[in-house]
């Protein structure tokens, strides 16, 4: 018998726009981002605050810590004193490090900045040296996409001026080395008993067990439990037979992150066979990470069938 259920989840509308293969947040991996920010001028500049909007490309040198490059265009600044438009730029360097390796990844930044400002009534700019600050928040929406929040403090090491800068960014992450899965290993099964003489006629009766999960989850859905029950129930019916319980996740997320999550997986099933009566060295469970995808990762269903844990027995039975 077979026991197979699929169930669906949420989906940005902006999954379907990319197919790059991508392993997001991970060494080797690029983001791209345009972002608006408010800028908070010093009063010493006799500016009014205006907006920073441009774009920025950055690449992840680990796991954790990104080296990034950005060009920003001030709009809507003015002077105090004769209220025409001040047009000017900045550009920067900074190295950024994130916190945690799931979807919600907080982080910190620092570097240096180079700030142009048109001067009213004359053919030069106002040129200063930066030293930046930040800190904000990302939430990568899919293996794709992310939005970002954050701050910075800007001080000007040419005026001592110290100034402000909140926004908000859209971004796209892409590329990335995947390394080999890590597959736990698993306990040796005992040597069948010797059929006995003369050999009576047998028929193999296999058993099927496919979960599935939410996103990042490694809970047991409720309609799931009958069929873990099931696959008990035929294994104390039949002691001699083994099985390992093998989890997969999607490729939302970096190897690492996935390759623990589908371990955990496994061995949430593993426990559940063992809290319904069978032995626990008759179950052993391996993860294989996003290895081993099923469907196609590129679509919300695809996603949802990969992320899973399957386990099956097989035995001969004598026909009566």
């Amino acid at each position: 018998m077979k026991l197979k259920n699929t169930v669906g989840i949420f989906v940005s509308a902006a999954m379907a726009v990319s197919a790059l293969p991508v392993m997001a947040q991970s060494a080797g991996s690029v983001e791209v981002e345009a972002f608006a920010k408010r800028y908070f001028t010093d009063s010493m500049r006799n500016l009014d605050d205006g907006a920073l909007v441009g774009g920025s490309i950055g690449y992840f040198l680990t796991d954790n810590v990104q080296l990034s490059t950005s060009l920003g265009t001030y709009k809507s600044l003015e002077s105090d004193i004769t209220g025409e438009d001040i047009d000017g730029r900045l550009a920067a360097i900074e190295a950024v490090y994130h916190f945690g390796q799931g979807a919600i990844r907080p982080y910190v930044s620092g570097g240096f900045g180079h700030q142009e400002l048109d001067q009213i009534g004359t053919n030069q700019r106002d040129r200063t040296t930066m030293a930046m600050a930040g800190f904000g928040v990302k939430n990568y929406l899919n293996e794709n996409f992310f939005v970002k929040a954050g701050v910075d403090a800007l001080h000007g090491l040419d005026h001592g001026n110290t100034e402000w800068q909140a926004g908000v960014g859209l971004g796209l992450n892409f590329g990335g080395a995947k390394p080999a899965p890590v597959v736990a290993q698993a306990e040796p099964a005992p040597a069948p008993a010797p059929a006995p003489e003369p050999a009576p006629e047998m028929q193999s009766v296999r058993v099927e067990l496919d979960v599935k999960f939410d996103f990042d989850r490694d809970t047991i859905r409720p309609e799931y439990r009958q069929d873990i029950q099931s696959l008990a129930e035929f294994m104390k019916t039949y002691p001699s037979v083994t099985t390992t319980v093998e989890g997969h996740t999607d490729s939302v997320g970096n190897d690492a992150y996935n390759q623990g999550l589908s371990e955990r997986r496994a061995n949430s099933v593993r426990q559940a066979l063992i809290d319904e009566g069978v032995e626990a060295s008759r179950v052993n469970a391996a993860g294989y990470g996003e290895s081993n995808p099923i469907a196609d990762n590129a679509t919300a269903d695809g996603r949802a069938m990969n992320r899973r844990v399957e386990a099956e027995v097989e035995t001969q039975v004598e026909v009566r």
